[in-house]
């Protein structure tokens, strides 16, 4: 019996997470469509041609994140995941999941509206990277807190300090963006002593981002969010005046 109230449980929870994620997808799509498929300058960035909008990134993951929340709540509904979620069984209240998505819920909020417009793309990627992996590896309530936190507050300070587009363009947010994430970073490489995952953490933070912004940039011809960020401007200036000439000779 117990065992097949938990089943119940994870199909109403299934329900439930599917109608949260189709609208965190439909509020993000719609704050994409404040970036222009055809000219124009939104979120610190521009582009003539649809195929070079920083919009068709967000579009693709918000939209194929739509799809497989639609896709879930189909399943779960043929499980009879709906019925169970309104009723004392699929009610269920789970202090620790609870906890973990409201901890996400901060990270993606805070990463989305005051980071990603306002601070270089590989910063607040790294650190959005290291504070989901290190936070939610384990099950451990105060990593989740600490990686909520570190999103939180340089994602709060951006948006204080730099609130107007006209200021995003500023780069001490980079900088206190770097430094939570280099804290992290400490804390991770401390805890790798004993956990083996937290040794590869630091490296794909790096790699991932840097990876997909030159792959972004330089490969598909997309705009890069805060292009005059502090890494990526010394990116973009080595490219062109350093790297190109090269093979242009």
């Amino acid at each position: 019996m117990p065992e097949r109230d938990s089943k119940n449980q994870l199909r109403a929870r299934d329900f439930w997470a599917s109608l949260l994620l189709i609208g965190l997808s439909i509020f993000f799509l719609w704050k994409t469509t404040s970036i222009p498929l055809f000219g124009g300058n939104r979120a610190g960035v521009s582009g003539a041609d649809w195929y070079n909008s920083a919009a068709i990134v967000p579009f693709g993951i918000f939209g194929g994140m739509l799809v497989l929340s639609v896709v879930l709540l189909v399943i779960a509904i043929r499980s009879g995941g709906a019925k169970i979620a309104f009723s004392a069984t699929g009610i269920g209240w789970n202090p620790d999941e609870a906890f973990r998505f409201t901890s996400v819920g901060i990270i993606i909020f805070f990463y989305v509206t005051g980071l990603v417009p306002r601070v270089d793309f590989i910063l607040n990627s790294g650190l959005l990277i290291t504070s989901l992996i290190f936070g939610f590896y384990g099950g451990y309530r105060w990593r989740a807190f600490l990686a909520a936190a570190m999103v939180a507050l340089p994602g709060l300070y951006a948006l204080i300090a730099h609130l107007p587009q006209s200021e995003w363009g500023a780069l001490d947010d980079d900088w206190v963006t770097l430094g939570f994430w280099v804290g992290l970073t400490v804390v991770v490489i401390f805890k790798s002593k004993t956990e083996r995952v937290c040794r590869a953490i630091p490296v794909i933070a790096v790699l991932i981002p840097v990876i997909l912004v030159i792959a972004m940039a330089f490969g598909f011809r997309q705009n890069v969010p805060a292009r005059t960020g502090l890494l990526f401007k010394q990116i973009e200036y080595h490219y062109y005046v350093t790297l190109r000439p090269l093979w242009r000779d």
